[in-house]
């Protein structure tokens, strides 16, 4: 049970609740309570005394010299999350949903948001009941946080717009008649307090880190299996060649290639001095990746756990104070670097299939890792197409490189002048993983492949592959059988994807 309350939650934690792997609730500590009800009632009495405070009796934004007449103000946050229904492009699936409405949950349960605690019970009945907002992808720049896909956010909460339900796209009003939940009616600020944070940036980039740390590691047993394939050096990845350029990921991805390889014995062949650089270097490559997870995960979880709407309320002070913590620019500069890291495993993955499957390079296996033999060798096209394919796929994965925090835009009557582009990063960042997926899959499927005609032609034994590698080979046929006679793989790629995704390989041990 994952307890929502003033102490930090983890990155797993929100991934567990958009899997819907992991139950949650509020704090049942009366004081918790009293300290989300103290918000709102300080909010109330400043209402009743002073009656001018920004998003509750002015308008938004560069709007916030207009005053709203006080027989309107309660109107107020209803208009808020109505004129930020324009979002478009493709939906957010369930399970980013889901992660969107933690992410949420946790920034106000810090009690700096002014907001009362039957709205927190709601977001949480929304959780538990896995009723689940349907939130457009596009139309946030980032800052004022994520207004408009947290739009259809608030609105659900008030029992409109849609969700997702048991498997179908249905009206929220009828969904929440048959479940017998009472629509909210927003109180003053609350509007602003679940739309102006950065919520939908920072749940997907709680979906991105998760499944960036598992490529690292499958892509180093990958590695390992492809430097077996194209009868690579292993002493490569030598302890005391890497204790002089001290990178710890780096380091770690070496000695798991060691591990995997048994890296003391001889090399099968030792006039190999050096392999290409896409094996040599692969440590280098996945290196990267794992020594930014460490400042990526400092980065995500500082966002997840802050207080990150305007203005923050400070009840137990009595202030109200006004700044940008909706400014979504660490969750920029984190997805625009993760995409970064992540696109060049998928080139690694391109480079070393490309080995296999052209016999200039793959040291005396069949061209394209083809399985046929005698004269059906000459109809028989292996894995060509599959190789093209994974070229595609990483070009436009590093295609998708190029930052989207330097492309800020003043808008809103340059009122938001300079933004972080923080969400639209975080979409690219799960472009790039869903295309550096398909591309691992490929190779996936390309080193089970190699392994296997190592076996039947004698160039390897049981033995020599090691039961961690034989494992992961056996593995990947229980879901697709050996290539001998060409045959369409979309479908056995996709499986293979899907169980990358659901991380079904259990690969190393924690360093």
């Amino acid at each position: 049970m994952i307890t929502f309350d003033e102490n930090p939650i983890t990155i797993e934690d929100i991934t567990a609740i958009a899997r819907g792997e992991q139950e949650l609730m509020l704090s049942p500590a009366p004081e918790f309570a009293a300290r989300i009800r103290q918000g709102s009632a300080f909010l109330e009495q400043l209402l009743e005394e002073d009656g001018a405070i920004y998003g509750v009796t002015t308008g938004y934004g560069d709007s916030c010299t207009t005053m709203i007449p006080e027989e309107l103000v309660a109107e107020l946050p209803h208009h808020l999350f109505t004129f930020h229904g324009c979002g478009l492009g493709d939906m957010l699936d369930p399970m980013q949903g889901r992660a969107v409405l933690a992410a949420r949950l946790n920034s106000l349960t810090f009690g700096y948001s002014g907001v009362t605690y039957e709205l927190l019970e709601q977001l949480v009945l929304l959780l538990q009941k896995d009723v689940v907002p349907v939130i457009p992808s596009e139309g946030s720049v980032g800052a004022s946080g994520d207004l408009t896909p947290l739009s259809y956010v608030a609105a659900v909460l008030c029992g409109e717009r849609e969700v997702y339900w048991q498997g179908d796209r249905r009206p929220t009003a009828e969904v929440f008649a048959e479940l017998g939940i009472e629509p909210l009616r927003l109180k003053p600020k609350e509007g602003l307090a679940i739309m102006n944070g950065t919520a939908v940036m920072t749940g997907l980039a709680c979906l991105a880190f998760e499944r960036a740390e598992y490529l690292s590691r499958l892509a180093t047993r990958i590695t390992a299996m492809a430097t077996l394939v194209l009868d690579g050096n292993a002493h490569h990845y030598d302890e005391v060649l890497f204790s002089v350029k001290p990178h710890q990921g780096q380091q770690n991805v070496a000695a798991r290639l060691r591990e995997d390889l048994h890296a003391g014995e001889p090399p099968r062949n030792p006039n190999r001095l050096q392999d290409r650089y896409s094996l040599r270097c692969a440590p280098h490559v996945i290196g990267v990746l794992e020594d930014s997870l460490p400042w990526l995960r400092q980065f995500i979880e500082n966002e997840l756990n802050s207080a990150n709407d305007n203005p923050i309320i400070d009840a137990e002070g009595k202030h109200v104070l006004h700044g940008g913590h909706f400014y979504g620019g660490h969750i920029a500069a984190a997805m625009d670097s993760l995409k970064t890291a992540v696109a060049n495993i998928a080139d690694l993955l391109d480079r070393q299939m490309a080995q296999m499957m052209d016999v200039k390079f793959n040291h005396g296996l069949p061209a394209n890792l083809s399985g046929a033999s005698g004269e059906r060798r000459a109809i028989n096209h292996g894995l060509k197409a599959v190789q093209i394919g994974a070229s595609a796929w990483t070009a436009e994965a590093l295609k998708l490189t190029m930052p989207a925090s330097v492309f800020s835009r003043s808008t809103e009557c340059h009122n938001q002048d300079k933004v972080s582009m923080g969400t639209i990063a975080a979409r690219d960042c799960l472009r790039v993983l869903q295309l550096t997926e398909q591309v691992t899959a490929s190779a996936l499927f390309a080193v089970t492949q190699g392994l296997e005609l190592r076996l039947e032609a004698g160039d390897l034994s049981r033995d020599s592959i090691g039961e961690e590698l034989l494992g992961t080979l056996q593995s990947v046929r229980e879901s697709s059988r050996k290539l001998t006679e060409d045959r369409a793989l979309d479908q056995e790629l996709r499986t293979l994807i899907d169980r990358i995704q659901k991380r079904e390989w259990s690969l190393y041990p924690s360093t």
